[in-house]
């Protein structure tokens, strides 16, 4: 199957399953960031549509301190991440996502990253642009990043179709297993 038609099917069911308020207990992430963040800058998404939600987790992490940012698509297609709380306003893009206004730019140690379909290897499925593939690619030619994708275990599928410019997640956490 290739990539397109995964995206539709998947998204389709996690859209079914998410309806059915299907929660992950953030916990054990926190407990990993914890054990294995090199920094206390995270960047973390802004759920849209039937995407995992981070509300909880955002709040979570503010609360034990981390710097939370947000991606902002900028020129060329290039993402990076802005300093973001929950006093400043968003506004949404292009592609219909909620970004911070740019303020504080943040480099990351750690990404928390939105899956539309993942496998049991930790490849990633996402809507297709790139830009999580491209920013870590970036990112990690200097430090190393530590990238944990959030999703349904109804996202998971046997084989994601992989390139060379697709990266890897560290883990991906599920309501029912943590991948790694």
């Amino acid at each position: 199957m290739k990539k397109t038609q995964i995206r539709k099917k998947i998204l389709k069911k996690r859209k079914y399953f998410n309806s059915k308020n299907i929660k992950i207990n953030f916990s054990e992430l926190v407990k990993l960031l914890i054990r294995e963040a090199s920094s206390d800058k995270i960047g973390i998404y802004y759920p849209i549509g039937s995407e995992v939600s981070t509300i909880r987790l955002i709040e979570n992490l503010r609360n034990k301190k981390y710097i939370i940012s947000l991606p902002v698509i900028e020129k060329n297609f290039k993402m990076s991440f802005y300093e973001w709380n929950e006093d400043c306003a968003l506004k949404i893009n292009n592609f219909g996502i909620p970004e911070p206004f740019k303020s504080k730019k943040i480099t990351p140690s750690v990404l928390i990253i939105p899956i539309v379909a993942f496998d049991a290897n930790l490849n990633r499925l996402g809507y297709g642009g790139g830009f999580y593939d491209r920013f870590i690619n970036k990112i990690e030619r200097s430090k190393k990043i530590l990238k944990i994708g959030l999703a349904l275990s109804c996202q998971k599928i046997n084989k994601v179709p992989t390139n060379k410019f697709d990266r890897k997640m560290n883990y991906i956490f599920t309501e029912n297993k943590v991948y790694k």
